[in-house]
């Protein structure tokens, strides 16, 4: 299964548990007793949380003048620590996963949250460790204390 570490574009991978969510949202039953009024309204929330988050690692990495490719994390320039980094090692994969959430709240199917935690998992295999292993490499110990000190998601 290394075949898959890194290889497939977050946003991409995001989108397909998006599918997945919907299709199990579509296809099992039970549902949330939440009007749909209150369900779009605490989405739209939710997905803006996830978009602030998304767009604040893109800025903190922007500012740093390092990569965004999360595809080649060996030809990152910079260790970025600071702004929403200071508070989660993947405000990027973070925020994706809020959007989730998000798409679940709006499906209203307790079932769809397993996609959140499906992302989650793909992620922490595919990507992160792998990302983890080439920031090591480049960055030694200034990357294993900032491991110490701040959290892989939250």
């Amino acid at each position: 299964m290394d075949v898959l570490e890194n290889r497939i574009p977050p946003v991409v991978v995001a989108a397909l548990f998006g599918v997945l969510m919907w299709l199990a949202a579509y296809h099992l039953p039970g549902a949330l007793a939440l009007p749909i009024e209150w369900r779009v309204g605490l989405a739209l929330t939710v997905l803006l949380v996830g978009a602030f988050i998304c767009l604040a690692g893109v800025a903190s990495f922007r500012q740093a003048s390092t990569t965004v490719n999360p595809l080649q994390p060996e030809t990152a320039s910079a260790l970025v620590s600071s702004g929403i980094y200071r508070y989660t090692r993947n405000p990027m994969y973070l925020g994706f996963a809020t959007v989730l959430l998000a798409w679940s709240i709006l499906l209203g199917s307790p079932v769809s949250v397993l996609g959140v935690l499906g992302f989650v998992l793909f992620m922490n295999r595919f990507q992160i460790s792998p990302e983890e292993r080439a920031l090591a490499n480049l960055f030694g110990n200034d990357f294993e204390q900032y491991c110490r000190t701040v959290r892989r998601w939250l």
